[in-house]
């Protein structure tokens, strides 16, 4: 698009890339093929493209379903589709191929197998406190105990080195971002520090819900051995995702919240903030970030 810049008190006629947001409703469709009901679950701003692993990442967080086989068919209503338990998927591959001109106020119904128990009150419920609905923590630390799957004593370590060299791997990878300026991230790491997969959305709730949707769909949940990077801070909103899949270890570029911290310490994830060149803070399991003395000991 058109604009106009000021460099100083000179103006300048340019050329802007902004990104692109738009509503995406999440619909769920379940129940017996005689009894078969369609629930409107969410609608979201969303950058497009990715809607599919989004939705499914969405649900998987919310507790309301747990297995990728749960679900028979993923689809844009009037467009396209996905077999969620046949696509043949890579690591690193977009898997919503439609054309994103198409997309505008788009709907994606997730439909499960007619075996599939669904609880409606996950449906219902949001269990999770972001920063403006007033839930309080207790409530929200208690509710994440009734719907998380069961938890694994957390031994993964990596060393400070492996942490520092993530960012620069992050940000290359941000493709859209660097033509926008305009977009959250999370990336996922291995312990040596390599780039498996990243999402990019103007909401970092659903770039994480992409992500996480992306690695459900193809079966490499839960995710214990790994690094989730925000490229933003860390809320509540978005440790709650990362333990509904097992995620032992979150990165932020910022700060993260009193709450965040709070569920990093009842679930005992370890929580690392402002990650910079040279220098981070470690707000829980500093224990498990290795020096390379203590590496070699």
């Amino acid at each position: 698009m058109s604009i106009e810049r000021f460099v100083g008190l000179e103006r300048q006629s340019a050329v802007d890339e902004l990104a692109v947001e738009e509503p995406l409703e999440i619909r769920l469709e379940y129940g017996p093929t005689d009894f078969r009901r369609v629930k409107s679950v969410s609608v979201t701003m969303r950058t497009p493209g990715n809607d599919f692993e989004l939705s499914a990442g969405f649900l998987l967080t919310e507790g309301v379903i747990r297995d990728a086989s749960d679900i028979d068919r993923i689809e844009h209503v009037g467009g396209t589709a996905l077999n969620a338990r046949t696509d043949e998927r890579g690591a690193a591959t977009p898997a919503v191929a439609a054309p994103q001109s198409t997309l505008r106020s788009s709907i994606v119904c997730v439909k499960l197998r007619e075996d599939v128990e669904v609880q409606t009150s996950a449906i219902e419920r949001n269990f999770y406190a972001t920063s403006s609905c007033g839930v309080c923590g207790k409530a929200s630390l208690l509710a994440l105990h009734a719907v998380c799957p069961p938890r694994f004593r957390n031994s993964f370590e990596v060393e400070a080195e492996v942490l520092y060299s993530v960012t620069a791997a992050l940000r290359n990878a941000q493709s859209t971002f660097n033509e926008t300026g305009g977009l959250h991230a999370v990336g996922l790491f291995d312990r040596k520090g390599n780039l498996r997969t990243v999402c990019e959305d103007v909401g970092r709730h659903n770039a994480m819900d992409k992500l996480v949707g992306f690695e459900f769909l193809a079966e490499r949940t839960p995710l214990r051995d790994s690094i989730l990077l925000l490229s933003g801070r860390a809320s509540f909103e978005l440790l709650q995702k990362a333990l509904m899949v097992g995620i032992p270890m979150v990165v932020s570029i910022g700060a993260p919240s009193s709450l965040a911290l709070d569920l990093a310490r009842e679930f005992d994830i370890t929580l690392v903030g402002f990650l910079r060149v040279g220098r981070f803070n470690v707000y829980h399991g500093a224990a498990r970030v290795l020096t390379q003395r203590r590496a070699g000991e």
